[in-house]
């Protein structure tokens, strides 16, 4: 783990991003549903009003994985939030404490803007991540359900 680093992606990083969304998208069992382009998300990471943000990390100069977040807010606690969207480690890397790295480096952002919380979500089937999370301290939230609007939906709802 000598070589290995974690930083802020930037605009050049967009083709690397792309491709690590893939390696997610083909690692749930979904790489067909990914629309995501270099030039759409050069805009929503780094453009004027960019709403989430990503860690990088790389063994040397070879990216292995990265970290999508955003910040909400929680009205009970009157305070930021840390939402962790994806969190991904190339799976021939894991093992290796990298997705504990980057989580580490998550909860530091988080402290540093006073969030008082962190979630993400996690695929029933993916033991693995489950156990991992748990194994940080995180527990899973029983009595919530997420439910999701896209395309259509959302439009639909808006026309309304």
């Amino acid at each position: 783990m000598n070589n290995f680093t974690i930083r802020d992606a930037s605009l050049d990083d967009t083709p690397v991003i792309l491709q690590l969304i893939r390696e997610l998208a083909t690692y749930e069992r979904a790489p067909d549903q990914v629309v995501a382009t270099e030039e759409g998300l050069r805009e929503v990471l780094f453009g004027q009003h960019a709403s989430a943000r990503v860690l990088l990390a790389s063994e040397g100069d070879t990216p292995v994985g990265f970290a999508v977040y955003f910040f909400n807010f929680s009205t009970w606690l009157g305070r930021p939030g840390l939402y962790l969207e994806d969190l991904f480690v190339q799976p021939e890397k894991r093992g290796c404490g990298y997705g504990r790295k980057l989580l580490v480096r998550l909860a530091q952002i988080a402290h540093e803007r006073g969030c008082g919380r962190m979630e993400w979500a996690v695929l029933n089937w993916n033991q693995p991540a489950v156990e991992f999370y748990r194994k940080l301290g995180a527990r899973p939230l029983d009595d919530w359900s997420i439910f999701r609007l896209t395309g259509e939906g959302i439009g639909r709802l808006a026309e309304s």
